[in-house]
């Protein structure tokens, strides 16, 4: 009994040891697979701020290399300045050509401008004419152009905008390329020795700078023209009645003049028509004088002496005389 008691005691006690090593086990179990998660875990803590800088240093290089790309990337060109040179013509009727001259110079020395040329007229005692070239800014032509419009009533406008932007450029390229070369041939004198090779660069020389100073007079106008436009305004007052009555009706002096021009004209025509006659007059009479000096006389003996000759025409003679005597005495 004792024996059989004492197994079963042995067995409980392994039966607690194997329980006790289980639940020890699982305790280890539990507690490697904690610590592995919490290594894990300050494992992915650690990871994460490194992948974020290394992000944050990727983004700031992409960042940089967007900014170098920008950097490099050429500039885009300017845009290039437009020239163009502007005309205009106006026609321009006004009560008084005086006050309206006056308004056109305050108009264009108020916008910057000048008056270049002027020419007034009077016609007939009645009324005025007057041209005004004027020279304006680019930036006031229009505004110049309205108001020389607005003072009087308006008869003619002809505006004119010629682009010059190529030219100019071709003048510019043509005088930096002209500068080198005078430059070039300045050095070379400098370095020449020989008395032929200085006069030979001399003249050269002399040719470039005369055509350096052509392309410079060129670039000047051009710069004037487009930096300055030009406005011609013609003004004329409006011609009262008697002004047209007086036209339509000439005066004495006025049908003098005008017959003594017709007389002139007449007696002209009149030379005109002699003078392409004269060749056939002269030669006229020249066969009148033929004819009166040569033919006439013969033909005037031919009739005198007749058919039977001149014995019979003194036969005829000496009856004709009788006869006459006969007459006589029967008388």
């Amino acid at each position: 009994m004792r024996g059989v008691r004492g197994a079963r005691r042995a067995r409980g006690v392994r039966g607690a040891a194997v329980a006790l090593v289980a639940v020890s086990l699982a305790l280890t179990g539990c507690a490697g697979g904690a610590s592995d998660r919490s290594a894990d875990s300050k494992e992915q803590s650690a990871a994460q701020p490194a992948e974020g800088a290394q992000g944050a240093a990727d983004r700031g290089y992409q960042a940089d290399e967007g900014a170098a790309t920008d950097t490099q990337k050429p500039a885009a060109p300017a845009p290039r300045q437009q020239h163009v040179i502007r005309t205009a013509e106006l026609a321009v009727e006004v009560e008084d050509a005086s006050e309206a001259l006056a308004t056109a110079r305050r108009v264009t020395e108020g916008a910057g401008g000048q008056v270049a040329n002027e020419s007034t007229e009077r016609i007939d005692d009645t009324h005025l004419t007057s041209r005004i070239v004027l020279r304006v800014p680019q930036g006031s032509y229009e505004s110049v152009l309205k108001e020389l419009a607005g003072t009087g009533r308006l008869l003619s406008r002809k505006a004119d905008a010629k682009d010059v932007t190529e030219q100019v450029v071709d003048v510019e390229s043509r005088i930096a390329t002209q500068r080198a070369s005078v430059d070039r041939v300045r050095a070379l004198m400098n370095r020449a020795e020989k008395l032929s090779d200085v006069v030979t660069l001399e003249g050269e020389l002399s040719r470039r700078q005369a055509d350096l100073e052509s392309l410079l007079a060129q670039q000047a106008s051009l710069k004037d023209r487009t930096t300055l436009a030009t406005i011609t305004l013609a003004l004329s007052e409006k011609e009262g009645p008697g002004a047209q009555e007086s036209e339509d009706r000439p005066g004495f002096l006025e049908a003098l003049s005008g017959g003594w021009n017709a007389l002139v004209t007449a007696l002209a025509w009149v030379v005109i028509v002699l003078a392409a006659v004269a060749p056939w007059l002269a030669i006229a009479l020249a066969l009148y004088l033929v004819w009166r000096t040569l033919v006439r006389p013969r033909r005037a003996r031919r009739a005198t002496a007749g058919p039977t000759g001149p014995a019979e025409t003194t036969g005829s003679a000496e009856t004709a005389a009788a006869a006459k005597g006969t007459d006589t005495s029967t008388d």
